[in-house]
């Protein structure tokens, strides 16, 4: 299967707008070679792209030794009753888990709605949670994270009918960064740069719609809130808590899992996440903002093979603190 021209052309079209990243030399080496992964693993069968990502999770894990230095240390933080062997399991098990999902980004032109039925699995009770949400008119935050295939979620809801506005924080080559969002867009997700999105966000919302913001990752002190993740201070986006409190929208955290080490995943919609209003404003999006970490820290301690250890998520510090690396 190659790779829809249409992709390519809405990225070029994208980049070309773009008057504020210029396209340095590597930048365009970057982007040829990222295209050639692309249409390698689109080529092959599914079952074997999969397995071919995996093979170079594993490899990945075995040559970057600097990410793999601060992965574990952000296991021996998150789970210091774990053992050093329990660890290392779990981050190898990590990158194949990455390897998979960037091998499945490049299948999603060939999803449709019904070889999307193959690959993803929502049961009864969180189809009903979510034509509950996407139905009723309220508009929704969904709270997710870098667990399981992220890129497959918002991609297979738009394919069961429930398109999602998706937050997302723009790629640094901008070419790369426009392939891939055309892709996303391609069965009617929108896909809004963090920097515009606050008030066509609020507009989405108040229409109905649906936002998904991704709230696993490192902020720095002046767009975050310091909240407890996994025991430690991490600074946090509260774009959730702010547009919660901003729009009456409630918050549900949502995620696509893997199962086990196989091509399948399952949707899973946990409980409304219930929103603190005590009138004090800066510290109800503190307290806001820890909720829906909460939720995001529950789901990785259930899946913890399927989230990216590797990501700095405590590198910016409280006043006082010493820089993590």
């Amino acid at each position: 299967m190659s790779t829809p021209a249409v992709n390519g052309g809405a990225a070029e079209a994208a980049i070309s707008r773009d008057p504020v990243r210029p396209q340095h030399f590597r930048h365009v080496v970057e982007y040829t070679v990222f295209r050639a992964a692309v249409a390698l693993f689109a080529a092959l069968p599914r079952t074997w792209a999969l397995r071919l990502g995996a093979c170079l999770g594993d490899v990945f894990y075995v040559l970057d030794r600097r990410d793999r230095r601060v992965a574990l240390e952000n296991l021996r933080l998150a789970f210091p009753e774990k053992c050093a062997a329990e660890h290392r399991r779990i981050l190898r098990v990590s990158c194949r888990n990455l390897g998979r999902v960037g091998a499945e980004f490049c299948h999603l032109p060939s999803l449709d709605a019904a070889a999307l039925r193959r690959v993803v699995e929502l049961d009864d009770a969180d189809r009903a949670t979510a034509e509950r949400v996407f139905n009723s008119g309220r508009g929704a935050v969904i709270v997710s994270g870098h667990v399981g295939n992220w890129e497959l979620l918002a991609y297979a809801f738009a394919l069961l009918g429930y398109p999602v506005t998706l937050v997302h924080r723009p790629m640094h080559n901008a070419r790369v960064d426009a392939f891939v969002s055309a892709l996303r867009t391609r069965p009617g997700t929108r896909n809004i740069p963090k920097k515009s999105a606050a008030k066509e966000v609020i507009r989405t919302l108040k229409r109905g719609g649906i936002v998904v913001i991704p709230s696993d990752q490192n902020q720095t002190r002046s767009f975050g809130v310091f909240v407890n993740f996994f025991g430690k201070a991490a600074c946090t986006s509260p774009g959730a808590a702010r547009l919660a409190m901003l729009t009456g929208a409630p918050v549900y955290p949502v995620f696509l899992v893997r199962d086990g080490e196989t091509g399948r995943h399952h949707v899973e919609v946990l409980p409304e996440v219930p929103m603190v209003d005590t009138g004090d404003r800066e510290a109800d999006i503190v307290a806001n903002t820890q909720r829906c970490s909460d939720a995001i820290e529950a789901m990785i301690r259930r899946y913890p093979e399927q989230w990216i250890w590797f990501h700095k998520r405590w590198k910016t510090r409280p006043a006082g603190e010493t820089r993590r690396a």
